[in-house]
């Protein structure tokens, strides 16, 4: 399969060009790689202190991995972040965020690229989150000693890792110093494959986010506004099928009130769900009008990046989006965290905290729109039911916090890095 993985990266740029003058997320993937290498020579020129880097591909795992460069900087507070991004999804979000030094593009995994890159960063430590596995960087990596390590690592046995050709696969793994698992399953099948002291199961680092940003939630009196004292559910990074089977339920219910915060806010985006939804306004509309707002309209459409985690707050019941896709549910203990139940479509297996949540009673999946109508009407008229699945979750994700502390005292211990 080596061929395979070579073959890949020589055709994934290519496509990208070829696809950026019609699609807006190609186009800035080919736009932050160009002079990528020599814009990251120039920003570390001057650097004289020590440096962690953190790789993550997306939004979604550069906040599993927030939590722990929190902890190594308070720790280690005269090492400087260096912060690299597969995707635009994350970089264009997080590209000013303020804990880090420096935020780019990954260069795309080369032989040349990844001796470059190391050169240039010379990081300390380097921290690759869940599934994020790079050849040659990998490879170079190990060459100049450098710690590696895998946070809120998960693994499957459908993997390439774990099939009779996924050998050029299973080697790539051999250059990680250590392994932070989310679970036991995702243990016992690297034991096959890389020394069992290598492997850690640590959980994941999201839960300790997801305390962290339920801590310090912001308020929004607009939002506050809007809800009064009325039933609301919050559906977060829905995608048009979610839309479709919310859809209903909102116009034979004008007693509740929606917020729906889309997993994508593109122009076309928000104008499908201001169509898709009767009595509905942007909030950027919303905050701006002078009308009555609040007997006019039933449903607010989020308009912006960021606000959804402490939306979740509002909500009487939460629906995650995603299940009604291909790619599955988006982030359950978001919601989880402040006390409410949540419900997803039925794409939600390959998520363990989903179904750890559904097994104790914290969320509830539904197979079609008419299910999720009669489970959205059962929450919203049976209160303890609702009230315990919000408690059962809280529990949940109280009680699977502290990945992040496992890792910083694992770092500490073997003294990967030194003040």
């Amino acid at each position: 399969m080596k061929w395979a993985y070579f073959l890949f990266i020589r055709l994934y740029p290519l496509m990208a060009k070829l696809l950026a003058p019609f699609n807006s997320k190609a186009a800035l993937w080919v736009k932050g790689r160009k002079g990528l290498i020599q814009r990251i020579e120039t920003a570390m020129r001057m650097n004289k202190q020590p440096l962690i880097w953190m790789h993550a591909a997306s939004l979604g795992e550069f906040e599993q991995g927030l939590p722990v460069v929190e902890a190594l900087k308070k720790q280690y507070p005269q090492h400087r972040l260096l912060v690299t991004f597969f995707s635009p999804s994350g970089y264009e979000v997080r590209k000013n965020h303020p804990l880090a030094d420096w935020v780019f593009y990954l260069p795309m995994d080369s032989p040349s690229n990844a001796a470059a890159f190391i050169e240039i960063v010379k990081p300390s430590i380097a921290l690759f989150i869940k599934y994020e596995f790079w050849h040659f960087y990998l490879s170079e990596l190990k060459r100049h000693q450098i710690p590696t390590l895998l946070i809120s690592g998960i693994f499957r046995p459908t993997q390439l890792f774990f099939k009779w050709y996924g050998g050029f696969y299973r080697k790539m793994l051999l250059n990680i110093t250590h392994f932070f698992v989310q679970d036991k399953g995702s243990a016992d099948l690297l034991k096959d494959i890389v020394l069992t002291n290598c492997i850690s199961i640590s959980g994941d680092t999201r839960f300790d986010r997801v305390l962290t940003i339920a801590a310090a939630r912001k308020e929004y009196p607009s939002i506050e506004r809007f809800c009064k004292d009325e039933p609301i559910i919050v559906a977060g990074s829905t995608w048009s099928d979610d839309d479709k089977v919310l859809q209903h339920f909102t116009i034979v219910h004008r007693n509740a009130k929606f917020i729906i915060a889309p997993h994508q806010i593109s122009a076309e985006r928000l104008a499908e769900c201001l169509q898709r939804y009767q009595s509905a306004i942007l909030l950027s509309e919303y905050e701006a009008s002078t009308v009555n707002k609040e007997t006019h309209y039933q449903t607010l459409i989020i308009d912006n990046v960021g606000m959804l985690s402490s939306l979740y707050y509002y909500a009487s019941i939460a629906f995650i989006g995603g299940g009604f896709t291909n790619e599955g549910i988006h982030n359950t203990i978001e919601a989880a965290v402040f006390g409410k139940a949540v419900v997803f479509g039925p794409v939600y297996e390959k998520y363990l905290e989903a179904v750890e949540m559904v097994e104790i009673g914290a969320a509830f999946s539904a197979e079609t729109a008419l299910e999720m109508e009669s489970l959205l009407d059962d929450l919203l008229n049976d209160e303890d039911k609702r009230m315990n699945a919000g408690k059962a979750g809280a529990n949940y994700v109280s009680s699977n916090a502290g990945a992040s502390d496992k890792i910083l005292n694992y770092i500490q211990a073997n003294l990967l890095l030194t003040n």
